[in-house]
């Protein structure tokens, strides 16, 4: 991929006003995003994705990635084929990169297209997701219509889950989320199922489905996640050694790769868990490092530690050290008021602390503070219309004015309390009503998508089923050409073996025609010697010949022998026949010293019939003493030459002198050769060559034979 063009498009969704940055400026948030290429718009798979001195990951094959970064964070994205791409994090935007491929490919418009479109609703649904949930809902189901295949399917399924739980709809959050690892597994839908059961108070399926996951297959952050979530559903269920346990693991892995805000989140819910299971000194230990841990973090996430201690205080009678908390909070929220949102629903509102503070002097009888702390909670629980903390104030500062015995005060807080429930009261029906409603509409909104996704379910099925036929056809051909490629391989094997074993029975029946007319030739020698009465040559060439019969014998199945070993047999040979005609012919072997004769084999036998063709029907006519020449020479790297030449009469000459039967057992024997020599050629691959000339068209010119001979 080139280095050329580099494209970060930042598609920002439409909270970004001031405040809002201001809230998620130090909160973890989930950042989205995708890398692909900019004409054909294909996902780019394995692309480091990396948080400054924190998260890790790698996008899917799918080009996408999700990564847990705060506001100010800086992202870098890294891949062997592009330039190193630094982004600040804004907001919880989804981040695209475009790079320009090195390899051109056609452009799928509509694809490209489709996925731009997807990636926009998306966003949409996640712009929408804390302000209007049907808005969200809508979104996700234009966004399946948009799909390009089963990962985006899922992706669309986990986001509305998580709108889903960020509604408090568990159990359909629960639903969406199984539909999304329906489509693709992947590690965060797994673990965010697991939450949706724990908070659908589903706590053994919970437990279940974070042991399910496969730890190895897990980022650092996501790992710490699974163990805090499976703290939680052990807390739930009231199991607290197994939720240490697992707090533990999760803290274990967070300090290992500083992980900062979950060592903060798990210490405090390690110290909660050692107080509900009644061990204060632990708890205290755990909540002095959380304290710590959290006021070097940011202002609002040290003040809900606060707030955490100071509940742990009151658990313990400790009502001093818990006002004192209650008051430094109420001090620093004023602080934190401009930078955040703080809504009736937080811990730190100062109605809820006035009220706790009021209720802790209440405990130590101190009428003389509760009084004030009490009524100033009620008037900020009045201003910022929180009627639950005002009715809990106006009855908790009833029963201050009865226990300090003002009875007419008790009596007039006590009417104002009753207004305070039934407006409370009727608040409560509309709320029930509008959450009825609110139930209703998402439930048929949630139909719809499961209506769609039954449809795309339906129409998989059937493209299944499609395929499925279509690959028992394609598996039957392919089978059926498997069968016929097999019976055609062994049935060339057998006719391969066939003639192979042709081959070897001409072979052995050409060597035992050759060699009863070789034993012929020399027993009529020892005939011609004994007629003679030269007992004592004869005695000579006996002993040879026998070893030459012993030497032939032993070769007689041999397809080849060592060129050395044929060389002795030619020399013994040409001995016997030069005991008979001495006066005829010398003969000479020569093996040229650049020639290594144990590199080659030979066809046993081969040369003896040339040998005795110049012998008997070229130097034997000859009228004056004649040569015969054996000579071996190098031809070439792997092939060498062995030439026998006679200067005897010539082979026209040699035929004109021949009877009709001699011609005919010449013609036989020089038949077998050239038939030993085709057969042992289609054997071995064309190994031996042999040519036969005449030197000259005169006279005395002689014979040469030349055999070509290659190297193994």
């Amino acid at each position: 991929m080139k280095q050329i063009t580099i494209i970060l498009l930042l598609l920002v969704c439409g909270l970004s006003t001031d405040v809002v940055l201001a809230q998620e400026k130090d909160q973890l948030l989930t950042i989205r995003g995708s890398v692909r290429e900019s004409d054909t718009y294909l996902p780019i798979p394995k692309v480091n994705i990396q948080i400054n001195g924190g998260a890790y990951t790698i996008t899917d094959s799918e080009g996408r990635f999700r990564i847990q970064a705060q506001i100010g964070d800086e992202l870098v994205v890294r891949h062997k084929d592009f330039e190193t791409v630094y982004h600040t994090i804004t907001s919880n935007e989804r981040i695209t990169v475009e790079v320009e491929p090195a390899v051109k490919r056609p452009t799928n418009s509509r694809y490209k297209r489709n996925t731009k479109l997807f990636n926009s609703l998306i966003d949409s649904v996640l712009a929408y997701k804390k302000e209007d949930v049907a808005k969200s809902i809508k979104f996700v189901g234009e966004a399946l219509t948009q799909s390009n295949s089963v990962a985006q399917n899922a992706e669309a399924y986990q986001v509305l889950a998580e709108v889903y739980m960020h509604w408090k709809q568990y159990d359909l959050a629960v639903t969406n989320y199984r539909i999304s690892l329906q489509n693709v597994e992947t590690n965060d839908a797994k673990l965010g199922l697991a939450k949706a059961y724990e908070l659908n108070e589903n706590y053994q399926e919970s437990i279940d489905t974070y042991k399910a996951i496969d730890k190895n297959k897990l980022g650092n952050y996501q790992l710490v996640t699974l163990y805090e979530g499976l703290g939680d559903t052990y807390n739930n269920i009231k199991d607290y050694e197994a939720s240490l346990d697992a707090y533990q693991k999760g803290l274990d892995v967070a300090k290992k790769h500083l992980i900062s805000p979950k060592i903060t989140d798990l210490s405090s819910k390690i110290a909660q868990t050692y107080s509900a299971a009644g061990k204060t000194q632990k708890a205290e230990e755990y909540f002095d490092s959380s304290m710590n841990l959290a006021s070097k973090e940011n202002k609002k996430r040290a003040l809900q530690e606060k707030v955490t201690v100071a509940d742990f205080q009151n658990t313990n009678r400790n009502y001093e050290e818990e006002i004192q908390l209650r008051k430094e909070i109420i001090e620093d929220v004023i602080g934190i008021q401009n930078d955040s949102i703080i809504d009736n629903s937080s811990a730190l509102t100062p109605q809820k602390q006035n009220y706790k503070i009021g209720s802790a002097y209440a405990l130590q009888n101190d009428y003389t503070n509760a009084i004030p702390y009490l009524e100033r909670s009620i008037e900020e629980a009045d201003d910022k219309e929180d009627l639950i903390v005002k009715k809990d104030a106006t009855k908790k500062l009833s029963d201050v004015f009865v226990d300090a015995g003002n009875y007419q005060k008790a009596l007039e807080t006590f009417r104002a309390y009753t207004e305070v429930v039934d407006e409370l009261y009727i608040k409560r029906e509309q709320e029930l009503s509008q959450a009825d409603r609110f139930r209703r509409n998402i439930t048929e909104q949630q139909n719809r998508i499961t209506s769609l996704e039954s449809d795309r379910a339906l129409n998989r099925s059937l493209v299944e089923e499609r395929n499925k036929n279509q690959q028992i056809i394609i598996y039957s051909l392919i089978a059926g050409i498997l069968l016929l490629t097999v019976t055609a391989f062994v049935m060339y094997k057998y006719i391969k073996q066939q003639r192979l074993a042709n081959n070897l029975l001409a072979l052995k029946s050409l060597r035992s025609q050759m060699n009863p007319h070789f034993i012929f030739n020399a027993l009529n020698s020892v005939n011609s010697f004994i007629a003679s009465s030269d007992e004592r040559t004869a005695n000579k060439y006996l002993s040879d010949f026998s070893r030459l019969m012993r030497s032939v014998l032993e070769n007689s199945e041999e397809d080849f022998i060592p060129l050395e070993k044929e060389i002795e047999l030619l020399d013994l040979y040409a001995k016997l026949e030069h005991f008979r005609f001495k006066d005829k012919f010398d003969y000479s072997i020569i093996v040229e010293e650049d020639v290594r004769v144990y590199d080659y084999k030979i066809p046993p036998m081969l040369l003896q019939p040339y040998i005795e063709n110049a012998v008997w029907h070229g130097l034997r006519y000859k009228t004056e003493k004649g040569h015969l020449n054996i000579q071996i020479a190098k031809k070439s790297k792997h092939e060498i030459t062995i030439t026998v030449s006679d200067d005897g009469i010539g082979r026209a000459r040699s035929k004109a002198l021949k009877t009709e039967h001699q011609q005919k057992q010449n013609s036989k024997g020089m038949g077998n050769i050239k038939k030993r020599v085709a057969i042992l050629n289609e054997m071995y691959k064309d190994k031996v060559d042999v040519s036969i000339e005449d030197f000259q068209d005169q006279d005395d010119v002689g014979t040469k034979v030349v055999v070509t001979l290659k190297k193994d």
